[in-house]
């Protein structure tokens, strides 16, 4: 053991002791388990591990790696649906997950979050000892690192925007066009000199810049000094609906009709300043091989008439669907309640779980050749899945109060929509990689089978990386996929690869390329 001795704000004070990084080798017992992370399809082999405990160790480790000619890529909770990570080229992964402190930094006046902090992890600490919360995901096990430079959106984003829009500083471990390496805090501040690579952390994706070490979370209009005032408060109580629908007694009218009343409902409740952003909903549509159509709804208890305003989007959704679901209504504190949707801090729902995601947000609802095309994969006999599903997800409210220029992630969706399938067996690869990627290009057929910002789509969410973006077989649109997640922001986010990685250290099958003449330092 002994004393890191970085002279950063937050690590001032008493000392602290700090274990020493950890190299793990093929030769060490923890390696085999370091390898496999969350998605099974992309097993990691580097030369080794670099486990470590703080910003300086990050810099160490960095440095280490760039001497030695080495490619590098940076894990916090290891939750990357795609290679980004664990490609075959890699050969060494900086592993964050020992840096899971949440606390409160009074020389920022700021909450700090260190990269590896999984959600749940954030959750729970900022609530039991602040009252306070950051409008995250319900992914328990999704490290901070990744979740909040993509943008960070959760259940309370209508109420409350997205966790980029509580950010106030970003620490990042970077390395410039002579290799040297050192470790840059950005903030919001518009006098700040680094304030661009802030800015690029508002939704541009993890492993684009260099390794990014904490984060410091305070809303914009707070003031004062005391913890409890720096961050939205969550609700008190949530009043919960848990709906199901048989797939065996729904007709594909039956079906259309509830997706219909779904979107058509969300599209009148989430525009700026309606009365019913405070109301989240999930819809979750599995396979008829895998599951029932279920949904997940909640709406503050405190909220004016929130029970009544439940039954009527309950009733909504019912209106000529011809089945009469199952339905569980219960109030619980909101942290308890928050459970209800969480998937659980434990990686994999299975020993060695395969998966593969796309997205697609949405402005305006599906159309019925769309919702048809849907509903012939979600009933196809001829597929057998583990969990195979496509959700609606509310979005909107005070998300798209904010311009898009003044964030890396694009604005103005009012619906957002998750494909995933997941299995276990390598030998049915194709045949689950296969479904998805049809149902996904078939939804979105008249766009060249992805979701091109349009009347309908505003693009797709960096988090649910998708490299057939980038594919010309399954994207015949013409768009590239960096317009398809980032739309007119790419640009910029270019001139800060620039800027802060011109020799492209940090990059995956998805990063970010910087603009040619910069790159040249011209």
């Amino acid at each position: 053991m002994k004393r890191d001795d970085s002279n950063s704000a937050a690590e001032k004070g008493p000392a602290i002791l700090t274990p020493n990084s950890t190299l793990v080798t093929p030769d060490d017992i923890r390696y085999e388990n370091l390898c496999h992370a969350y998605n099974y399809r992309f097993v990691a082999k580097p030369d080794y591990f670099r486990l470590v405990h703080s910003p300086r160790q990050v810099e160490e480790a960095v440095r280490e790696a760039v001497a030695a000619g080495k490619r590098i890529t940076v894990r916090s909770r290891g939750h990357c649906g795609e290679d980004f990570v664990a490609a075959p080229d890699v050969e060494v992964i900086l592993d964050l997950s020992p840096m899971s402190r949440v606390d409160f930094d009074p020389e920022r006046n700021a909450f700090v979050i260190e990269a590896g902090a999984p959600v749940g992890t954030m959750i729970h600490t900022l609530f039991h000892h602040w009252g306070v919360t950051v409008p995250v995901g319900f992914c328990m096990g999704v490290g901070a690192g990744g979740h909040i430079s993509g943008g960070g959106y959760g259940p309370l984003s209508r109420q409350l925007g997205l966790s980029v829009d509580h950010l106030y500083a970003v620490e990042v471990v970077v390395v410039d066009r002579d290799r040297k390496v050192s470790t840059v805090v950005a903030t919001r501040e518009e006098n700040d000199p680094n304030r661009d690579l802030w800015w690029a952390h508002t939704g541009g994706g993890g492993g684009n810049f260099g390794v990014i070490t904490r984060y410091w979370m305070r809303s914009p209009e707070a003031s004062g000094t005391d913890p409890a005032g720096l961050l939205p408060r969550p609700p008190g109580a949530l009043h919960i609906a848990e709906v199901s629908w048989p797939w065996d007694r729904l007709t594909e009218a039956g079906f259309v009709r509830l997706i219909g009343n779904f979107m058509d409902w969300q599209m009148a409740n989430s525009a700026v300043g309606s009365p019913n952003t405070d109301l989240y909903a999930l819809l979750d549509c599995q396979h008829r091989s895998t599951g029932n159509i279920s949904l997940h709804a909640h709406v503050p208890v405190e909220s004016p008439d929130a029970p009544a305003r439940m039954r009527a989007f309950l009733d909504a959704l019912d209106a000529g669907v011809g089945v009469a679901p199952t339905v569980r209504r219960t109030s619980l504190p909101w942290l308890a309640a928050s459970q209800y949707l969480a998937v659980p801090d434990t990686g994999p729902t299975a020993i060695g779980l395969r998966c593969k995601v796309k997205s697609a947000d949405l402005r305006a609802p599906h159309s019925a050749d769309q919702l048809a095309a849907l509903y012939r994969h979600l009933t196809d006999d001829d597929y057998q899945g583990t969990y195979a599903a496509v959700e609606y997800i509310a979005y909107g409210g005070k998300v798209n109060t904010v311009p898009s220029a003044a964030t890396a992630i694009p604005r103005g969706a009012l619906l957002k929509t998750f494909y995933m399938v997941t299995w276990q067996d390598p030998a049915e690869d194709d045949k689950h990689l296969r479904w998805i990627r049809e149902l996904y290009r078939d939804v979105h057929s008249s766009t060249g089978g992805v979701p091109v910002p349009n009347g309908i789509n505003t693009g797709a969410y960096i988090n649910y990386a998708d490299i057939d973006l980038a594919d010309p077989e399954w994207n015949t649109s013409g768009v590239p996929w960096h317009a398809l997640y980032y739309g007119e922001n790419y640009p910029r986010l270019q001139e800060v690869k620039a800027k802060w990685d011109a020799l492209n250290i940090f990059r995956h099958a998805l990063s970010i390329t910087a603009t040619s003449t910069e790159a040249e330092g011209k």
